[in-house]
């Protein structure tokens, strides 16, 4: 009877078989943060302005006048895998801004079941084990006003670590630039993440390479990679807010995401694939928020037939005095894959500074 070896599966999809960038890499830094990015759809790219600017677009740090933090907590697989995400930003002067965020995905408790069967082929449960898995980055960005004509740029640098347990761990590091530009009533937003793409390194424990490389014979023989690249994305977005009525305004972007091998998309090419996102967000008296938006355009072939599958979403929001609590439900109707997403950003300079209350 053979032994059950989840973990060679694990390790083995997060290498390369040489040393060649890969077409995914470094994924859960694409899953995005904030309830009111996520539910709209990811579109945030050319207006993103507040702590958050970190992530998507280091140039709208430049907005950020006040001391903000920001949480976020989002469970995905049917609360499988958690996501968790803390930031700061405050100004420098009145040109610059910097901001710090820490992003961790993971999954605990994983059975360990390659010690299942002993050497005399008897299953002992005594053997399972548990092991987690994680994923770690800390970005630090900075954000820097009017370069040139209404022109904000920014930066991203971004340190990571990953783990499976103790059968591999990795460090990695990358850049991302970003840039906004304001014409009249019109935002334009550019952000280029992995733009000289990201260098990861792997340790493999050689002791738990080799219990699994024994396990099955002709299977997990060969070592992985060490070495991983992450391809570069490039995001583009346009924004605008339409006052439709006394105290109530509508926000909308329409974003394009761009990676450069195929995909499913629904533009794709071997040179590169496009896939749109569109987000609106209404307000009232800039205290409640409703947000929709749609996104993950993708291609699927059934037998004969393609269809064009979407993954839309929805939020509300409420801001008072400095706080604001955002609520996403996102990939709606992904049967039983949506995932409800809770952050909470704060001003802190309202609670600490005097002077800026009045």
């Amino acid at each position: 009877m053979k032994k059950i070896i989840l973990i060679a599966f694990v390790i083995s999809s997060l290498y390369v078989q040489s040393q060649t960038a890969r077409t995914y890499s470094n994924e859960f830094l694409n899953i995005g943060v904030s309830a009111r990015a996520l539910s709209m759809g990811n579109a945030v790219v050319a207006q993103t302005s507040d702590v958050n600017a970190g992530y998507w677009n280091p140039a709208g740090l430049t907005k950020v006048n006040k001391q903000q933090i920001s949480l976020m907590h989002a469970a995905y697989f049917a609360n499988i895998a958690q996501f968790d995400y803390m930031a700061y930003a405050k100004p420098l002067n009145d040109k610059t801004s910097v901001g710090i965020s820490l992003i961790r995905f993971g999954v605990d408790n994983i059975m360990n079941t390659t010690q299942l069967i002993d050497e005399q082929g008897n299953i002992n449960y005594d053997r399972i084990t548990y092991f987690s898995t994680g994923d770690y980055a800390l970005n630090l960005s900075l954000g820097h006003k009017n370069l040139w004509k209404g022109l904000d740029v920014g930066a991203t640098a971004k340190l990571i670590y990953r783990h499976i347990g103790n059968f591999a761990s990795g460090y990695g590091f990358g850049f991302d630039i970003g840039a906004q530009y304001h014409l009249k009533k019109w935002q334009f937003g550019l952000m280029a993440r992995d733009i000289t793409t990201t260098f990861n390194y792997w340790h493999i424990n050689q002791a738990a390479f080799d219990d699994i490389a024994q396990s099955v014979p002709g299977q997990n023989q060969e070592a992985p990679s060490k070495i991983e690249l992450t391809l570069p994305k490039l995001q583009l977005g346009v924004n605008r807010i339409f006052h439709l009525k006394d105290h109530l305004d509508m926000r909308t972007e329409m974003d394009l995401n761009m990676r450069f091998f195929k995909t499913q998309s629904l533009i794709s090419s071997d040179f590169a694939s496009v896939n749109p996102a569109l987000g609106f967000e209404f307000n009232y008296y800039k205290i409640a928020f409703l947000r929709l938006g749609v996104n993950n355009f993708q291609k699927e072939q059934y037998f004969d037939n393609q269809e064009v599958t979407f993954n839309p979403n929805a939020g509300l929001g409420f801001k008072y005095k400095g706080i604001a609590v955002d609520y996403a439900l996102t990939n709606i109707g992904s049967s039983g894959f949506f995932s409800h997403v809770f952050s909470l950003q704060i001003d802190l300079d309202r609670f600490f500074n005097t002077k800026s209350k009045q």
